[in-house]
Protein backbone atom coordinates (compact mmCIF):
# COMPACT_ATOMS: atom_id res chain seq x y z
CA UNK A 1 0.00 0.00 0.00
CA UNK A 2 2.86 2.37 0.78
CA UNK A 3 4.45 1.60 -2.58
CA UNK A 4 1.23 2.58 -4.35
CA UNK A 5 0.99 5.88 -2.46
CA UNK A 6 4.60 6.81 -3.19
CA UNK A 7 4.26 5.83 -6.87
CA UNK A 8 1.14 7.91 -7.42
CA UNK A 9 2.57 10.88 -5.48
CA UNK A 10 5.66 10.85 -7.69
CA UNK A 11 3.46 10.66 -10.77
CA UNK A 12 1.28 13.55 -9.56
CA UNK A 13 4.33 15.67 -8.78
CA UNK A 14 5.80 15.00 -12.22
CA UNK A 15 2.55 15.86 -13.94
CA UNK A 16 2.42 19.13 -11.97
CA UNK A 17 5.93 20.05 -13.09
CA UNK A 18 5.00 19.14 -16.66
CA UNK A 19 1.94 21.40 -16.40
CA UNK A 20 4.10 24.31 -15.22
CA UNK A 21 6.51 23.74 -18.11
CA UNK A 22 3.62 23.71 -20.56
CA UNK A 23 2.16 26.88 -19.04
CA UNK A 24 5.53 28.60 -19.69
CA UNK A 25 5.30 27.38 -23.30
CA UNK A 26 8.18 24.95 -22.98
CA UNK A 27 6.29 22.12 -24.61
CA UNK A 28 9.29 19.90 -25.34
CA UNK A 29 10.40 20.00 -21.73
CA UNK A 30 6.81 19.50 -20.57
CA UNK A 31 6.51 16.39 -22.72
CA UNK A 32 9.70 14.95 -21.25
CA UNK A 33 8.54 15.65 -17.68
CA UNK A 34 5.18 14.06 -18.41
CA UNK A 35 6.85 10.95 -19.87
CA UNK A 36 9.09 10.54 -16.82
CA UNK A 37 6.17 11.24 -14.48
CA UNK A 38 4.23 8.29 -15.88
CA UNK A 39 7.01 5.82 -15.05
CA UNK A 40 6.35 5.28 -11.30
CA UNK A 41 2.63 4.60 -11.81
CA UNK A 42 3.35 2.32 -14.75
CA UNK A 43 5.96 0.36 -12.80
CA UNK A 44 3.59 -0.07 -9.88
CA UNK A 45 0.60 -1.11 -11.98
CA UNK A 46 2.63 -3.71 -13.90
CA UNK A 47 4.05 -5.20 -10.69
CA UNK A 48 7.67 -4.45 -11.49
CA UNK A 49 8.43 -2.83 -8.11
CA UNK A 50 8.36 -6.18 -6.23
CA UNK A 51 10.49 -7.69 -9.00
CA UNK A 52 13.01 -4.87 -8.63
CA UNK A 53 13.13 -5.53 -4.89
CA UNK A 54 13.83 -9.22 -5.48
CA UNK A 55 16.57 -8.38 -7.97
CA UNK A 56 18.12 -5.92 -5.52
CA UNK A 57 18.12 -8.47 -2.69
CA UNK A 58 19.59 -11.17 -4.96
CA UNK A 59 22.33 -8.78 -6.08
CA UNK A 60 23.14 -7.87 -2.46
CA UNK A 61 23.31 -11.57 -1.50
CA UNK A 62 25.65 -12.25 -4.40
CA UNK A 63 27.84 -9.31 -3.40
CA UNK A 64 28.09 -10.60 0.17
CA UNK A 65 29.05 -14.06 -1.10
CA UNK A 66 31.61 -12.51 -3.42
CA UNK A 67 33.46 -11.03 -0.50
CA UNK A 68 33.28 -13.96 1.90
CA UNK A 69 32.89 -17.19 -0.11
CA UNK A 70 36.04 -18.77 -1.64
CA UNK A 71 33.88 -20.75 -4.11
CA UNK A 72 32.86 -17.50 -5.79
CA UNK A 73 36.51 -16.49 -6.15
CA UNK A 74 37.25 -19.90 -7.69
CA UNK A 75 34.42 -19.33 -10.16
CA UNK A 76 35.81 -15.93 -11.11
CA UNK A 77 39.24 -17.46 -11.73
CA UNK A 78 37.69 -20.19 -13.90
CA UNK A 79 35.79 -17.58 -15.92
CA UNK A 80 39.02 -15.62 -16.44
CA UNK A 81 40.89 -18.73 -17.59
CA UNK A 82 38.05 -19.57 -19.98
CA UNK A 83 38.11 -16.09 -21.55
CA UNK A 84 41.91 -16.18 -21.84
CA UNK A 85 41.81 -19.58 -23.59
CA UNK A 86 39.12 -18.42 -26.02
CA UNK A 87 41.10 -15.31 -26.91
CA UNK A 88 44.31 -17.30 -27.29
CA UNK A 89 42.71 -19.81 -29.66
CA UNK A 90 41.21 -17.01 -31.71
CA UNK A 91 44.57 -15.24 -31.94
CA UNK A 92 46.46 -18.39 -32.91
CA UNK A 93 43.72 -19.34 -35.39
CA UNK A 94 44.11 -16.04 -37.20
CA UNK A 95 47.87 -16.24 -37.12
CA UNK A 96 47.84 -19.78 -38.49
CA UNK A 97 45.47 -18.79 -41.28
CA UNK A 98 47.79 -16.00 -42.38
CA UNK A 99 50.89 -18.20 -42.34
CA UNK A 100 49.22 -21.15 -44.08
CA UNK A 101 47.62 -19.09 -46.84
CA UNK A 102 48.72 -20.35 -50.27
CA UNK A 103 50.65 -17.88 -52.36
CA UNK A 104 48.87 -16.60 -55.40
CA UNK A 105 50.46 -17.39 -58.74
CA UNK A 106 52.01 -14.46 -60.53
CA UNK A 107 50.03 -12.86 -63.32
CA UNK A 108 50.76 -13.95 -66.89
CA UNK A 109 52.12 -10.56 -67.76
CA UNK A 110 51.89 -6.88 -66.97
CA UNK A 111 48.44 -5.36 -66.92
CA UNK A 112 47.52 -3.36 -70.00
CA UNK A 113 47.80 0.38 -69.64
CA UNK A 114 44.48 2.15 -69.27
CA UNK A 115 43.82 5.78 -68.64
CA UNK A 116 42.68 6.53 -65.08
CA UNK A 117 39.95 8.84 -66.34
CA UNK A 118 37.89 8.38 -69.49
CA UNK A 119 38.44 11.16 -71.99
CA UNK A 120 35.73 13.78 -72.09
CA UNK A 121 33.82 14.31 -75.33
CA UNK A 122 35.15 17.22 -77.31
CA UNK A 123 32.86 20.20 -77.59
CA UNK A 124 32.38 21.51 -81.12
CA UNK A 125 34.38 24.63 -81.79
CA UNK A 126 36.73 24.12 -78.85
CA UNK A 127 40.24 23.01 -79.60
CA UNK A 128 42.60 21.51 -77.10
CA UNK A 129 46.25 22.47 -76.94
CA UNK A 130 48.49 19.83 -78.42
CA UNK A 131 50.67 18.18 -75.82
CA UNK A 132 54.07 17.54 -77.23
CA UNK A 133 56.79 15.48 -75.64
CA UNK A 134 54.52 14.11 -72.93
CA UNK A 135 52.84 10.74 -72.76
CA UNK A 136 49.06 10.86 -72.39
CA UNK A 137 48.45 9.84 -68.78
CA UNK A 138 44.68 10.18 -68.90
CA UNK A 139 44.72 13.50 -67.04
CA UNK A 140 44.42 15.70 -70.12
CA UNK A 141 41.08 17.00 -68.93
CA UNK A 142 42.72 18.54 -65.90
CA UNK A 143 45.16 20.66 -67.93
CA UNK A 144 42.77 23.61 -67.91
CA UNK A 145 42.37 23.36 -64.15
CA UNK A 146 46.14 23.19 -63.68
CA UNK A 147 46.56 26.29 -65.82
CA UNK A 148 43.97 28.24 -63.76
CA UNK A 149 45.64 27.22 -60.53
CA UNK A 150 49.06 28.29 -61.81
CA UNK A 151 47.71 31.71 -62.84
CA UNK A 152 46.36 32.24 -59.32
CA UNK A 153 49.56 31.06 -57.70
CA UNK A 154 48.07 28.02 -56.08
Amino acid sequence: MLTAAISFLLTAGGVAVAGLRAWRRRFRSATRWFAVALLPAGLYLTGLFPLAGKIGRAFADWGAKLVFDPRVWTGIVLLGVSVALLLATRWTGRRGAVEAAPERPAAAGPAPERPAVAPAPKAPGKQQKPRTGKQDDGLGDFADIEEILRKRGI
